[in-house]
């Protein structure tokens, strides 16, 4: 096998090689040779078919198929002797000229993976969101709770603010009904802008059996354009106002929490550990971000085209296949490349940074590391034993805790060298708006 390398870029490669025919021609006699002994063929008892009628049948395809063995086998011989760490899919061209005896003669176009000079984090500052969780954070959703238990008693006064409201409702424009303006039995809760804020003010201090007719703009961004800056009235009919009653912070409120004996005190503590496992988890993934980012700022990295081109396929069929998962007809939806490049390079950046990181200063995953990752994702379960189990009977069940624990290695690498700036963060921003 004869190779000739060319540098066309900085990590665009090309390798012209030389194949003995030889070789290829034995493959492709001992393959007509196997497929002689059961080929099925006009005319002929299955194997008895002359060699000559045998590789009229077959021998261009098996030709064809041995070629594109031989050609791959011989690229990846020759890269691998060359010691080339080939980025993405070669793209294989025959060459024109074929006219030396004894060889086939083929071309493979390829990028090579970039050198990464890990960059000096020394003077880079990363930002390190704490925020701690004390008795008011517990109150705050020990109330969330609460009002995931809402429940709507029935009342004989004016709707207000908090109130649910059963209404029928017809909205025209000119006197004309329009689409998607008419609704019976229709329910919302009063004052959390589920509605137009002049429609809310037209139902706001109406009793039960009350007929009223408001105008209600819309605007001019509405979703619906047949209506948006248009002015519609809407006939009302309050059919019901029901005032929400919150569950008292008691023992039957514990046990519908989960806690058997209905002790406060204990459901309290329940509440505390997931709040602070869940702080835990967000403030980890804000550290996580900012530590990426640091890497990203002091390692300028020249990427591969296929390699980008691969990350932008991926997050492309990702997004096709969320927008199914929620009944979204897509498929004359365009997905254009571009929507994707910015997230496809940052992705494809980072990990070579991430690889060449890990490899330089040993940050793999031990297995005690995984061990305890899977342990504490399992305390939030009934049966914790039952989750470490399952994870530990298929061993790709690990893949996922194990690359969380290598980036979390890759994190504590990084705030060990970076300047480190604590930052308070208060609990309402970190778990975002819950009420």
């Amino acid at each position: 096998m004869q190779v000739q390398l060319e540098t066309l870029g900085s990590l665009e490669r090309r390798m012209n090689i030389a194949l003995p025919m030889d070789a290829i021609d034995a493959q492709v006699t001992e393959r007509l040779k196997r497929a002689a002994r059961n080929a099925k063929i006009q005319g002929f008892r299955p194997g008895k078919a002359p060699m000559k009628i045998v590789e009229m049948n077959y021998g261009p395809q098996i030709r064809e198929e041995v070629l594109g063995e031989q050609v791959q086998q011989g690229f990846y011989r020759a890269v691998t002797e060359q010691k080339l760490r080939v980025a993405g899919y070669p793209r294989f061209e025959p060459q024109v000229d074929q006219s030396e005896a004894g060889s086939f003669k083929f071309a493979a176009t390829f990028e090579i993976y970039p050198e990464v000079a890990l960059g000096d984090l020394a003077g880079k500052e990363v930002e390190k969101p704490v925020t701690p969780v004390t008795d008011a954070e517990i109150d705050k959703t020990v109330d969330i709770l609460r009002k995931q238990r809402t429940r709507f008693n029935r009342v004989e006064r004016e709707a207000q603010d908090g109130d649910r409201v059963i209404i029928d409702f017809k909205g025209s424009i000119d006197g004309v009904l329009f689409d998607g303006g008419s609704s019976e039995n229709f329910p919302f809760v009063l004052g959390q802008g589920q509605m137009l804020a002049d429609f809310e003010t037209g139902v706001r201090g109406m009793k039960e059996g009350e007929v009223k007719t408001v105008e209600v703009t819309f605007p001019d961004d509405y979703h619906g354009k047949d209506v948006a800056g248009k002015t519609a009235s809407f006939e009302l009919t309050l059919k019901n106002v029901a005032e929400a009653v919150l569950p008292e912070v008691d023992g039957e409120f514990a046990k519908l929490l989960g806690v058997a004996d209905g002790d406060v005190t204990k459901m309290r503590d329940e509440i505390k550990k997931n709040v602070e496992r869940e702080v835990k988890r967000r403030l980890q993934s804000r550290t996580k971000e900012n530590v990426m980012q640091a890497l990203l700022d002091v390692t300028p990295v020249e990427l591969p085209k296929s390699l980008v081109e691969l990350e932008v396929g991926r997050l492309r069929d990702k997004a096709r296949q969320d927008l199914e998962a929620r009944g979204m007809k897509i498929k004359d939806l365009p997905f254009p490349a571009e929507l994707f490049d910015e997230q496809a390079r940052r992705r494809v950046s980072l990990g070579l940074i991430i690889s060449e990181l890990v490899e330089a200063n040993k940050l793999d995953a031990k297995p005690e590391q995984v061990k305890a990752l899977v342990a504490e994702f399992a305390e939030s379960y009934e049966d914790p034993e039952e989750v470490i189990g399952w994870y530990y009977a298929s061993p790709e069940r690990l893949d996922g805790p194990t690359s969380m624990v290598i980036e979390d290695n890759v994190v504590e690498f990084v705030l060990g060298r970076a300047n480190v700036v604590e930052k308070a963060l208060a609990f309402d921003e970190l778990m975002g708006s819950q009420a």
